[in-house]
Formats: C-alpha cells, structure tokens, sequence
C-alpha cells in the first residue's frame, strides 16, 4: 500500500482554502513558539476569518514577534536601519499588529502562554487571553481546546534520492502534536497538518526529521520563504559578567547544563570558555571580587574552578547560540547515547566509546544479560552494532551476513559470536545537546545551516516533553543522561524567604511567562544530584530611581519558596536549599546591594524571622556597584570581559549610539532633567567633525527646523559624553 503524500500548494490562498475545506469555520491553530511560525500562512488565516464574521479563529502560540519598531521618534531613528540590515525581508505577523493597536475582530483570539519580556504590558486582549502554564503542559492544553490545525515552517533536503523534512527550529510542541493529530483524524475527525518549506531555515537532525506525509498540506514556492527572526547579541555590562562568572563556578564538570536567553546566558557561555581556556583569569576575575573567597564552600560542594576534561551535556529547552561556542571549544563534549545502563558505564569510566568484547562484559554484569527489544533498539541507535543488525524474535539477533546468533550477553560463547560478527568499532550515536527549539542572531542560523554532517548529528532536536520533563516510560535513560545537572535561568526578583518572581507583577499584569522555568525548578530537586541556579540582577533603575531585586515579600511569586535552590546576583552565590528561612534570609541578605540590606535584614526580623541581634558580617557590607567595576576593570583593559565577546550586529556607530540614547533617555526621565538637558543643548556649540558620523547615521546632520535642531544636540551632547567614558 503505497503512503499517502500531502497535497502541495504554491499559493498561500489556495493552501488555507484546502484546509478551511476540511475542518470548517471554527479553527484552532496551533503555532511554534519565536521562529517556527509560517507567517504567510498565518496572516492568509487571519485576513479570511477577519473579513468573515461567520469564521471563528483562535490561535494558540507564544513569543509571537514583529520586527522592532521605535516608540519615539529618536527610537525610530536608531531602529530603522539597523532593522531593516539585520531582520531582512521577515515579515511581519498581522495578528500582532491588531492585538497592539487594539484593532483584533472579535471573532479571532490570541492565547499566548509566553511572550516578549515586557512588550505586551498594558495591551487589554494580551493581557486578558494569556495562558498561564507550564511549556510541558500546553500540548494537554491544546488537546482540551481542540486544536484542529497545526501549522509550522519546516526545513526541506533530498537524502538518498528521498525527500526529508525537518520540523528545523521548532519540534518543541510540534512532534507531540502531530501524534495527536494523527490519533484524531484516524478516528474521523477533521484535522490539518500544514508544512510551509523555509529553506533559510537550518535543517536540523535527531527527532525534528520526518517523512513529509506526516503533513496533509505543504506550501512551497519561494515567495514564502523569508529571513528567520533574528535578535542581534546584547551587550554584557560587568553586572552580568559578575553573574556570569559567578554560575560558571557552580557547574560540575562532566554534568548537563541547561541556559536560558538573553545577556546572562551568553555572559554565563563567555565565563565557562574563560575556565576552560584561561583558567588563570577565570580564577583571578572570582578572587578580585572576592566571590572564590566568600563562597568557595558553595563552589565546591556544587561546582567547581577547574577546566572541563570530561565535558558537559546539554539539556535545555532553547538552543542558544552559545552552545554553539561551547561545543566549538570542546566543552560541550559529553555525548549522550540511548540506553541508560551503556550511559551509566561510560559514565562511571567502566567502559569507554571503543567497542569491543569486554563492552558486552560490562553490560552483562550491570543486568543485561537476553537482549529485549527495547535494549536492542536503545544500543543500536548507540552505534553499538553494525548497520543491519536485527533482532528476530526473542532471543535470536541476525548478524549482517545473515548469521542468526544467540541475542545474550551472559555467556561467554554468546559475546564472542556477537563480538565477532555484529559489533561495530565505536559508539556513533551520542549526543551532545537535547533541545526543543532555538533562537538567535543572523549568524547562528547561518553557522546552523553551513555545520559538517558528523558536528549537525552531535544535536538532537526533539519534543519538550523530553527536554523539560522527568517522568514516563524513558525516566530511567533522562536520570543516566543528566547526570550533575545545572539549570541556569534567570529570574526578576527574589523574596526574602527565597521565592522567585519570573514573569510577571502584583498587579497581575503578565511580563514574559513561565515557560519552562518551573518544569527545570522542580527536575533539579527530583534528579539525584541536580541544582536549580536562578540568576538575579542584584537592582534595577528606572525613571532614574534604584530599587532592589531583592524585597521582603511580594505579590506574585512564579517559583515558591518551598523550591528554593541556588540564588546568584553579582555579589555572591546564595544556597537555599534545605536550609531555614532564618538562614535563607542570612544569605540572601549576603548578596543583596549593600544600599538595601539593612531594609532586607529589617524585615525579617520583624516578621521574626531571624535574630534581632543579627548583624551582617563585614564580609558581605560591601557589595556596591563599583566594587564590581573596579575588580573587572584591569581585566577589561587586556580585551578580556568586552560587552559584545561574541560579536554582534550592530555597527560601531550604533554601539556608541545606543549608549549615548539610554544616557540622554535616563536624563530626560524627570522634569527637571530635561530642563537642564535642554538648556544644555539650546546653548551647545555646532557638533564637532568626531560625532558627524553619529548625527548622519540618526539622520540629524542636516536637521530641518527647531526641533530636529534641538534633537541633533541633544544627541550630539549625549554621544560625546559616552565617547569620552571609553
């Protein structure tokens, strides 16, 4: 019987007409989260259910994104060129723009259960139809709203003379879905699967690869394909390089690691390569600020300073560009292999990746001894035999030149003739990184897309319910794999008593989501020898006013305080598990900002949480700002923690230019600031010939009236301040 193809479609319009056919006028859409979304086609849907009262729409999704746009006009001034050199031609989704402008029908509606940190405060219909839920159980959610079509890019390549796909950037919920899918419409349920082809998307290996009839619909033709969206690199202050610095010491060598996004996952990548390839600045960086002295217990139980020799394994639900730099510099090089007892051996050094007889020896004292099904798979896909090796019922394994074998280990007879005619020399089938999806900048797809075959099979793309979770039938092989695991995110605020704020605020305004932050949470205190490690930037200013992260209480927690772990600002490493609250609070007023600490200790001891006589050791009454600077700064002077170590796609210009914005936009917060800053600027002299680059590249060397005039020296002012600080 020869397997249904899907029915493809070089025009948009007529591919959702083919799906509107099937499954009627009430849709439930679900699309990948960031980077997976086929935009064209999801513009197609919401232009015919926004102009047919009679369609009904609801898509479910999360980190929906447009290309940055300026919120003033010195905004649109910087962002527009750089927007337009480095998102290419990605085209924007429609549903967003409806939801900021409060323009959404209301026959169609957006559920989101995560979303751009910060971007959606304020927006009534983002606000009112956000999911609050865990990453690892949306794929439930969408069961019990009945999804009824799934749509996603998808990668394409010809191997042996047949078409693959690869689900590329986004097998996180798409793998699990598409089971479920396929359950319902073979019990007559109408469903659509619908494949759009990217081919600037990666295509990337491990579970993400399927045959294309797992898709009803493909939509092909290059007008569809688009640039992939792709956030340019952030700058790393010393705030976040002190953090990073700080969780690179709590990382066990030959364990698993899991990052999340942004400027403290990179600045926690930028520290592990400085422990690995200069270990003497690694070292000198934590004693200048005085974390390797203060905290050198908590590093050693947790971690460690010396360099990587066995490696670490990745584990994470995003795949972050940085990973790529870590595997490059052979820190990412424990492989992983599919079978929980084999991993355990090789693990504990019984075994090594050459395989021989006394491999079989070793699995048949550790109790494999009549091979299973499951266990011929598991070492099969490890690489353990030789392609073509089968097994034939229980009991029997046929060797590759038809030879049927006895299928055990427990014998000496039997490991010969196994050894002689079915093992292959070496295990091939490790893995070095599990991940549900990934995201980054222009480069990194790039760099995805040009990777040699043998380094593209190292990463396994695959479902979240993998990544993220513990239980089920593969528990035993998740425990063998993540072995030492460290979960590395980062978090908004934490209380005294050590929970974790993450996405949102007391007034129930939703900031970013929860994603899998708690599903990583509660697998570091069910995986033997696992920690969960919460980055926190220690303050935060805005409208020109420092508040600490670190409050007495708050109103909306995300991780609760009875799943306290390991605490880490810039100032030190605070472990809270298992400990009191009294201690709890005695460490974590040991690495809060020296400015708020006496608050902090007050608190808690008013609510008798800890002595009233308590005085904070002298040893932790210095955590300032400047202590940080100071101790990074000779560091710096030698090239060593630069603000963009990975590159970035910013201009020099627009480097300098953002800074010189962020200074002037911190000036003009208050009423009397942009007094001063205007009468500054009405009395400036005309810009000298160094900012002209810096006025052409915002537009403003020839400004045109008073304001554009005005505008020019305020920037101008700006700029040269931030070129005299370098």
């Amino acid at each position: 019987m020869n397997t249904p193809l899907p029915e493809r479609h070089d025009d948009v319009g007529e591919c959702v007409d083919a799906a509107l056919r099937r499954i009627g006028k009430h849709i439930v859409l679900a699309t990948p989260l960031a980077i997976g979304k086929p935009n064209a086609v999801l513009n197609e849907f919401y232009r015919r259910v926004a102009r047919d009262p009679s369609l009904h729409l609801t898509i479910v999704t999360a980190l929906s994104l447009n290309r940055p746009v300026g919120h003033d006009d010195l905004e649109r001034r910087f962002m527009g060129p750089m927007v337009e050199r480095v998102f290419g031609d990605y085209p924007d989704l429609e549903y967003v723009r409806a939801a900021r402008s409060g323009k959404l029908p209301a026959n169609i509606r957006i559920r989101e259960f995560y979303v751009q940190a910060g971007a959606w405060l304020g927006v009534a219909s983002a606000q009112r139809d956000y999911l609050s839920i865990n990453y690892s159980q949306v794929v439930q959610e969408l069961v019990t709203l009945g999804v009824n079509v799934l749509a996603q890019q998808v990668a394409t390549r010809t191997s042996g003379g047949r078409e693959e796909l690869s689900l590329s950037t986004n097998p996180d919920l798409s793998l699990d879905l598409l089971a479920h899918l396929a359950s319902v419409r073979a019990a007559g349920t109408p469903v659509v699967a619908i494949g759009a082809v990217n081919r600037r998307m990666p295509f990337m290996l491990g579970d993400a690869v399927l045959p294309p009839d797992r898709f009803d619909l493909l939509l092909d033709h290059a007008r569809y394909e688009h640039d992939p969206y792709s956030p340019p690199n952030l700058a790393i202050h010393d705030v976040e390089h002190a953090l990073g610095l700080n969780a690179a010491a709590l990382v066990r060598d030959g364990g698993t690691l899991q990052l999340g996004i942004g400027e403290l996952g990179e600045a926690c990548v930028y520290a592990l390569q400085l422990r690995q390839q200069r270990n003497d600045v690694f070292r000198a960086a934590l004693g200048a600020t005085g974390v390797a002295a203060r905290d050198a217990a908590q590093i050693d139980d947790v971690g460690g300073l010396a360099p990587f020799e066995r490696g670490l394994y990745a584990c994470t639900e995003m795949f972050i560009d940085g990973f790529l730099e870590l595997y490059r510099n052979g820190i990412l090089s424990r492989r992983v292999y599919p079978h929980a007892t084999l991993q355990r051996l090789l693990d504990a050094g019984a075994i090594t990746e050459r395989v021989d007889v006394e491999v079989l020896v070793a699995l048949a004292r550790a109790g494999v001894d009549w091979l299973e099904d499951p266990d011929f798979r598991g070492l099969l896909r490890a690489g353990l035999f030789l392609p073509g090796t089968r097994l034939a019922g229980r009991g029997v394994l046929v060797a590759p030149d038809g030879a049927r074998l006895e299928a055990r280990f427990g014998t000496a007879e039997a490991r010969a003739a196994i050894a002689e005619r079915c093992l292959a020399r070496r295990l091939d089938g490790g893995r070095v990184l599990h991940a549900g999806f990934l995201l980054g900048p222009r480069g990194f797809y790039g760099a995805l897309r040009e990777l040699p075959e043998d380094d593209r099979q190292r990463f396994d793309m695959t479902r979240i319910s993998f990544t993220n979770d513990l239980y089920g039938p593969d528990q035993d092989l998740k425990i063998a794999q993540r072995s030492h695991a460290r979960f590395i995110n980062t978090t908004m605020m934490v209380t005294g008593l050590g929970a974790a704020v993450s996405d949102g605020l007391e007034s129930g305004q939703v900031v970013s989501g929860v994603g899998g932050q708690y599903n990583f949470v509660a697998m570091a205190h069910q995986l033997p020898g696992a920690r969960s490690i919460l980055l926190l930037r220690s303050t935060r200013t805005h409208g020109g006013i420092t508040t600490s992260n670190l409050p007495w209480n708050y109103g909306h927690v995300t991780i609760p305080r009875h799943l306290r772990d390991v605490v880490v600002t810039e100032y030190g490493i605070a472990d809270l598990r298992g400990r009191t609250d009294r201690d709890c609070v005695a460490a974590l007023v040991g690495i809060a900002d020296s400015r708020f600490q006496e608050d902090l200790l007050l608190a808690a001891k008013r609510a008798g949480k800890i002595e009233a006589d308590y005085l904070i050791p002298d040893a932790r009454r210095h955590n300032l700002p400047g202590k940080i600077a100071a101790a990074l700064a000779p560091l710096r002077a030698q090239g060593l923690f630069s603000e963009y170590p990975f590159g970035t796609d910013f201009t020099a210009e627009e480097i300098v230019l953002a800074k010189a914005l962020q200074r002037l936009k911190a000036r003009i917060a208050s009423p009397s600031g942009r007094l001063r800053a205007f009468a500054a600027a009405v009395g400036a002299s005309a810009a000298s010939d160094e900012l002209r680059p810096y006025l052409e590249r915002m537009g403003l060397a020839a400004p045109v009236g008073w304001r554009q005039r005005l505008t020019a020296r305020l920037v101008a002012g700006a700029v040269d301040e931030t070129l005299g600080d370098r």
